[in-house]
């Protein structure tokens, strides 16, 4: 999970007994804006939030600064919080030092990672393929993000294994916001997404760096040439069903 990577020091477990804690608002946000139930330019009102969590708003806003510090979501001056809407102008430049930084972090996963660390890239795509043809297109986007911040974690680079977690995050909502088009075009960005992954797989398996780092950086440019700068209409939603405890959220 793509949560998983944050980490939860800086939130208080406030919550009394029986009460939802401060890190499960966070971590329940996070993943309904993550997998896109929450989609961008959508309004988080502290009182609907309150409410559906049951909790007060002061235990609400803490949350979101953490998430607008993270800049999953944007806090607005007098115009509260909505999730983010990244720019074409943020999303290149997102791209730009990802392919800086994952030539590295590629490297060094190739000088380190054990036989089984290298199987599991292989277990995300297999999970990966699962979900597009499934037509689970949230899902396949994080699965893809959990192949590179596998690579990540496995490098041993705690520094950039963090900054790409954010860039990663902010991806995701870069894919949702701009990898539009018809169904077919979308099925065959996917497939060559999946095999792009297999092929730095393959060149991961071979244990020289060289090959691996340019098919990420090609992988890359790949994802960002495929994006479509011109937004649909996306519908509004009511936020406090789609966080409604204990219920599945729509998108």
């Amino acid at each position: 999970m793509l949560q998983a990577a944050h980490n939860h020091s800086s939130l208080a477990s406030t919550a009394e007994p029986g009460s939802v804690s401060d890190v499960e608002i966070y971590d329940t946000l996070i993943s309904a804006i993550l997998d896109h139930r929450l989609v961008p330019g959508t309004k988080l009102v502290e009182d609907k939030l309150a409410t559906a969590f049951g909790v007060s708003r002061t235990r609400i806003r803490p949350v979101l600064v953490r998430l607008a510090n993270e800049s999953i979501i944007t806090l607005r001056p007098n115009k509260g919080a909505v999730v983010a809407e990244p720019t074409p102008q943020e999303s290149r430049e997102i791209f730009e030092v990802r392919r800086m930084i994952e030539p590295t972090l590629v490297a060094r996963f190739i000088a380190q990672a054990s036989d089984a660390d290298v199987n599991t890239l292989r277990e995300i795509i297999d999970n990966e393929e699962a979900a597009h043809l499934a037509g689970d297109r949230q899902r396949a986007i994080r699965l893809s993000g959990q192949f590179h911040l596998w690579i990540a974690e496995k490098s041993g680079h705690t520094t950039l294994q963090r900054v790409l977690s954010e860039l990663v995050s902010r991806t995701s909502l870069i894919l949702m916001t701009y990898g539009q088009g018809d169904q077919s075009a979308r099925a065959e960005r996917a497939a060559c997404g999946c095999n792009a992954h297999q092929a730095l797989v393959d060149a991961i398996r071979l244990r020289v760096p060289e090959p691996a780092q340019q098919l990420m950086q090609a992988h890359l440019l790949e994802i960002e040439h495929s994006l479509v700068w011109q937004r649909p209409e996306t519908p509004k939603q009511d936020l406090q069903h789609l966080l409604r405890l204990g219920e599945p959220l729509e998108g």
